[in-house]
């Protein structure tokens, strides 16, 4: 399955002039690092898949459309797929990459 273009559009419009963030296909769609730590992905299958802190994961399941991302059968705590209907606008988007990238911004550059 192909990524939603229009979608990683939006992402790039928010990140991509940025100088410390950089896109690479990965997951069968587009991942954007922040100072060498993925922040947010547009997902292959739809939606985003957004890194949060662990400590904020599970307010972040409060949020309608979202869960948490899982891996080869393993849920991974720290990351949330938004699916498409609640990143449908450009403050939908916009909201999610924030998140992604205050938290890759706390991280250690890679």
């Amino acid at each position: 399955m192909s990524y939603d273009k229009e979608l990683a559009d939006r992402v790039e419009d928010l990140l991509g002039a940025r100088r410390d963030a950089a896109s690479k296909r990965m997951f069968g769609g587009i991942a954007w690092m922040v100072n060498g730590n993925m922040a947010v992905v547009v997902r292959g299958r739809g939606g985003l898949m957004v890194r949060v802190s662990p400590d904020d994961h599970d307010a972040m399941l409060a949020e309608p459309g979202t869960s948490t991302t899982v891996m080869r059968g393993h849920p991974m705590r720290g990351w949330i797929t938004v699916e498409p209907e609640a990143c449908a606008t450009p403050s939908d988007v916009a909201a999610w990459v924030d998140r992604g990238l205050d938290h890759a911004l706390s991280l250690p550059a890679k």
